[in-house]
């Protein structure tokens, strides 16, 4: 192992192949059941990204994609259609490009300025639909994508800091390592001091991902053709393809991707040497998870009430979501098996929920004092994270 030093206090870690494959083994291993039966969601290069994200730190990863598991259980993004988000589409806020980049990566095209409603939920759920399309069509040798951004008709009015919260968590938790290049493209000089006050808050490694590229600038289409084919890029962003977002069209290419989410088949490292079915994936996970809630919590699984820590990304009520009462204490215990501690070992007074999130702080290493919000409540538990994840 070695150490690369990157900008900003993080010192990255660097493994050897050899050391890699250990790693993914170990966070295998510490999924326990789970990870054996769920071979899409815990492959190799699942596995892999959750630890980039968290700087190969096994317990960390481990509880990454544990918590992504429930999520999906409880969200089902590979079940949300065309007509879920139709509404959302309307305007082209957010597409699939018909190209991949130069390395064979999927495109989403993204137009913060095209905000056509008002709802959170519907909002992050078409993000999610977006994202589980994206992933479904990369190419065999890809696992990430490319965010070409356009900033026409935006203004600080399109911010919603609810929608930005949830969309960052949604990304930064659910879907670590997926992004490969964000182009911004032309934001305005008001955005570029809001990127001063959130670039502190990013990763490095993600950050290195970003470029702004502006049209009047010759070196910005230098970078444009050196990751498009200008033939084929829109152009608003600088290329020769005039055609554009038409949503009659769009709407019939994403019609015919649902129907082929039924069957279709893709593995976590979209490797096409092992591709078993989501559908059939996703199920065995809820079954697993409903017919070993106790025992499996006890191997350090999941446990029944781990549900509702993702209640809140999706706008559930906490009543809809079945099973035993939870309570804070339900909370701590799952957490302290996620990180290696026994129930036994955690002493004092009995546990309210501002309890919980110092259990959480302190397993991460983090003081009470440095986490801000409004008071946390059970279901927010799984939320306090204090630490950014890469993208």
């Amino acid at each position: 192992m070695s150490f690369k030093k990157s900008r900003g206090n993080l010192v990255e870690k660097s493994f050897s192949p050899e050391e890699q494959q250990a790693k993914i083994d170990d966070v295998r291993k510490m999924m326990g059941p789970i990870g054996d039966k769920l071979p899409t969601w815990c492959s190799d290069a699942s596995i892999s990204r959750c630890l980039r994200a968290r700087n190969w730190n096994t317990k960390k990863a481990c509880k990454m994609l544990k918590e992504t598991l429930k999520w999906r259980l409880e969200y089902k993004p590979e079940k949300i259609r065309w007509e879920d988000i139709a509404h959302e589409a309307e305007t082209g806020k957010i597409y699939r490009a018909n190209y991949f980049d130069k390395h064979g990566r999927t495109v989403l095209i993204m137009r913060p300025g095209f905000q056509n409603t008002s709802s959170t939920r519907g909002q992050i759920k078409y993000l999610v639909y977006c994202m589980e399309n994206a992933i479904m069509n990369l190419k065999p040798d890809q696992e990430q994508m490319v965010w070409l951004i356009d900033f026409q008709g935006w203004n600080m009015s399109s911010i919603s800091v609810k929608v930005t919260r949830e969309t960052a968590h949604v990304l930064q938790d659910h879907y670590p390592e997926r992004l490969g290049l964000a182009i911004l493209y032309n934001p305005p000089k008001i955005f570029e001091s809001f990127w001063t006050i959130v670039k502190p808050f990013l990763e490095p490694k993600t950050y290195k991902k970003v470029k702004f590229v502006y049209s009047d600038d010759p070196q910005s289409q230098k970078t444009m053709e050196e990751f498009f084919d200008m033939d084929k890029l829109e152009s608003a962003f600088g290329g020769r393809n005039s055609v554009g977002f038409d949503y009659e069209t769009y709407k019939e290419r994403m019609k015919e991707d649902d129907r082929k989410m039924s069957d279709i088949t893709y593995s976590g490292c979209s490797s096409p040497s092992y591709q078993p079915s989501i559908t059939s994936e996703s199920q065995q996970l809820e079954s697993l998870i409903l017919d070993h809630g106790s025992e499996a919590s006890e191997e350090g699984g999941f446990s029944s009430s781990d549900e509702t820590s993702s209640s809140n990304v999706e706008g559930h009520d906490e009543k809809n979501i079945q099973g035993p009462p939870v309570s804070c204490k339900d909370v701590v215990n799952v957490e302290a098996n996620v990180e290696g501690h026994d129930e036994k070992n955690i002493e004092g007074p009995p546990v309210g929920c501002k309890d919980v999130v110092n259990v959480e702080a302190n397993a991460e290493g983090h003081d009470e004092k440095n986490i801000q919000g409004p008071p946390v409540g059970c279901k927010d538990v799984a939320k306090v994270e204090a630490e950014p994840a890469k993208i």
